[in-house]
């Protein structure tokens, strides 16, 4: 890993995230309690002593970059030349935001030449995994390639969510195709399924340099990976495969795109099972974010009706069940449950207070929320598609600008000086 320099994607909007990605970068969307998105891949990157990280943000990146500069910078040895870094748009070869993946990369191919890395792995900072990139970078070393692309096998009814590759027996991809609708494409050693492409991709840094330049000098080009890069280098250059090896220590891989409100619901409900798939609590490979001082969380409360406890839940530092339930459900970091109250299947961030007596259900309550005293939530899409955002799937999400003020609920908390 000395001679190899990460550069990780975390500039998309993550429209499809949306109302949670209104106000902040999808990768710094919380996840699990006490985590942001990015801190996956991050995690992953120490844990491969993969220490030289250039970070590229673009879309409403104040929170991730306050977030990775507060907690990620202390994590490596600067004296070390090692650095978790920050790079925004800085318009050096163009005056565009980035217009692609490749062209994210491009924009910063001075500040990449600058580290005369021998290796790059281009990263991306959504998706939820657990995986060793050192082992990918040997047997990119040892297989003589000049790509390497991380692989997993999927059902060949989902391809149109991912590139996909034709692999030969010996690990070469000869072919590549770009979210197409359907393929004949199928995996050697597993005839019913497709390899797909992870968007984790080893590059030999003389190689990358010089595709980046013909790309961007193609007016015709979308200035993607999956859509221009690799088809263009297929053939011209060896390009192999690595079948993807997850650290997670499931019988199944483990590997989730969070780009969907519903997927990404999906997998904070499996944090708080009672058996997890993604394992969190794993020594051997630990998940690390920013640490913030709160007090201990807290249940108050043991009389009949009235008795606060949490029930296959992940309930984080700061927070305070009092007098309440909480079910299957994700409370961040300083979270308050009052009494009377009962929360179900839901995920709650940061700084969010639940009345007396609220019931709330499948749903996600974002941070700085006030829930008054009585309202109930997830129980009737209609009603609540009145005041919050609710998806196709009956999900829903509370924001901080729902509109509170119509709800006759708790008038105290209208008048100067009521509880917020």
């Amino acid at each position: 890993m000395r001679d190899t320099l990460g550069v990780l994607l975390a500039g998309g909007a993550g429209e499809r995230l949306f109302p949670l990605t209104r106000d902040r970068a999808k990768p710094a969307v919380p996840f699990a309690g006490q985590y942001r998105i990015i801190d996956i891949t991050l995690s992953n990157c120490i844990n491969s002593d993969l220490r030289r990280v250039y970070i590229l943000t673009q879309y409403k990146a104040l929170s991730l970059n306050r977030h990775i500069r507060e907690g990620w910078g202390p994590v490596v040895a600067n004296e070390l030349g090692e650095f978790i870094e920050i790079l925004p748009p800085m318009q050096r070869v163009s005056k565009n935001w980035y217009t692609g993946t490749a062209d994210a990369v491009y924009q910063n191919i001075y500040s990449i030449g600058a580290e005369q890395p021998k290796y790059v792995i281009i990263l991306s900072g959504d998706h939820i995994y657990k995986m060793n990139y050192g082992l990918m970078l040997d047997q990119h070393r040892e297989s003589g390639a000049a790509v390497t692309l991380a692989t997993l096998p999927i059902h060949p009814d989902e391809v149109r969510q991912f590139g996909v590759v034709e692999v030969a027996r010996n690990g070469e991809v000869t072919g590549f195709e770009e979210k197409p609708a359907e393929t004949k494409m199928r995996s050697p050693f597993m005839p019913d399924m497709v390899d797909a492409s992870m968007g984790i991709y080893i590059f030999n840094t003389d190689v990358l340099l010089p595709e980046l330049i013909k790309d961007a000098e193609d007016p015709t080009s979308k200035h993607d990976f999956g859509h221009n890069i690799l088809p263009n280098i297929l053939g011209k250059y060896k390009m192999c495969a690595y079948n993807f090896v997850d650290e997670n220590k499931q019988k199944a891989l483990y590997w989730r795109d969070v780009g969907t409100l519903e997927a990404y619901y999906e997998a904070n409900m499996d944090v708080a099972t009672v058996s997890p798939t993604f394992n969190l609590y794993d020594k051997s490979w630990p998940m690390r974010t920013r640490s913030y001082q709160y007090p201990p969380a807290k249940f108050v409360f043991g009389e009949p009706g009235r008795t606060g406890m949490a029930i296959n839940s992940i309930v984080c530092s700061g927070s305070i069940v009092s007098g309440a339930v909480v079910r299957n459900s994700v409370l961040s970091q300083d979270v308050r449950v009052n009494s009377y109250a009962d929360v179900d299947s839901s995920v709650i961030f940061t700084h969010v207070n639940i009345g007396r007596h609220c019931r709330i259900r499948h749903a996600i309550i974002d941070r700085d929320v006030h829930i008054p005293d009585g309202t109930v939530i997830g129980y009737d899409p209609v009603e609540d598609k009145k005041n919050y955002f609710v998806s196709q799937n009956g999900l829903t999400v509370v924001t901080r600008d729902y509109s509170v003020y119509e709800n006759p609920v708790s008038p105290d908390f209208l008048q100067p000086g009521g509880t917020w």
